[in-house]
């Protein structure tokens, strides 16, 4: 096989036989030349383009592992913002739980309930057979846990001060039913009902109880109440009238001298007067009435004899020594 080839510039021809060895060995040469140079420009081309995507890649993850590290930081700081609510709340149901334990305790004083009983300072004895494994709580179990017992210790409060209340409603009526003595000693001179009228020798009702003793003594009030009357009135002499509440009313007749004014307030066994002999009187005593809703009614089943004893005098009169 034979290439012709032709040649401007000498205007002559010229033949190659491509079946010759040299020739052969020449073309063999370039083709291996130029395949060696595409080979080794692939190889640089490659390189340079594999660091350019190793690059890249490189600067992609990075901002991937930027981004997971301020969602871990932001998650942190929503737990921790969770973990504080939490904690500030279990403070405020802690402090209402001291509040019902200082109540209790007043209410086990109030109440006279022995302290053995209810005791505030440590926790309630609890217990029971083992049953199958518990479950680990999770931040919503301890949410709504948290919500059940406010809405509990809330409940626990309301009830307890409505508790209190009717402690104190009792005390308070204790206080001001009318319940003892008008005097510090003494005795008693005339009760309550029929007798012979001291100053006509007829048959007349007393409707109250008289407590004789020395002039100048003081007379105490029975109940707590407010003062009405604090003056003189008929029959009565210098007297003091008390209020209580409930339909009570006392009176103590017959003083030497008022202690009180009228709206003043008095508590029981505090002065009120001094025994005398004012008005329709033979000598010092205290008329002791006690009324229920506008009604004189017998002042001995107020009287406290614990601790007392009565001594019958003649005349059907009666000494209480303390």
């Amino acid at each position: 096989m034979n290439l012709i080839l032709f040649s401007q510039r000498e205007g002559r021809a010229r033949q190659l036989n491509l079946a010759h060895p040299v020739t052969l060995g020449v073309v063999a040469v370039l083709v291996f030349g130029i395949l060696g140079t595409a080979f080794a420009l692939g190889m640089t081309l490659g390189q340079r383009s594999g660091a350019a995507f190793g690059d890249s890649q490189r600067a992609h993850w990075a901002q991937v592992l930027a981004e997971q590290r301020r969602q871990i930081a932001e998650l942190r700081a929503q737990l921790q913002e969770r973990v504080d609510a939490m904690a500030m709340r279990l403070g405020q149901v802690n402090a209402h739980v001291i509040r019902l334990d200082a109540l209790g305790k007043r209410l086990t004083d109030m109440a006279n309930i022995d302290p053995r009983e209810f005791d505030f300072d440590s926790a309630p004895p609890t217990g029971g057979p083992e049953t199958e494994e518990g479950v680990s709580a999770t931040i919503p179990d301890l949410s709504a846990m948290l919500d059940d017992l406010e809405r509990t210790v809330d409940l626990r409060d309301a009830q307890l001060a409505a508790l209190e209340n009717v402690i104190l409603a009792r005390d308070l009526n204790q206080q001001i039913r009318p319940e003892g003595r008008p005097t510090k000693g003494g005795f008693i001179s005339s009760y309550f009902g029929e007798r012979q009228d001291p100053f006509t020798g007829h048959e007349a009702f007393h409707r109250g109880i008289d407590f004789a003793g020395a002039a100048g003594s003081e007379v105490v009030a029975v109940a707590a109440g407010v003062v009405t009357w604090a003056g003189a009135r008929s029959g009565y002499g210098s007297l003091v009238e008390i209020n209580h509440g409930n339909g009570y009313v006392t009176r103590y007749g017959h003083n030497q001298r008022t202690l009180v004014t009228v709206g003043q307030r008095v508590t029981r066994g505090e002065a009120i007067a001094l025994m005398g002999s004012t008005g329709r009187s033979t000598g010092p005593h205290v008329h002791f009435e006690v009324l229920k809703n506008g009604r004189q009614i017998n002042p001995a089943s107020f009287l406290k004899t614990r601790g007392s004893s009565s001594v019958v005098r003649e005349g059907g009169s009666a000494e209480i020594k303390r």
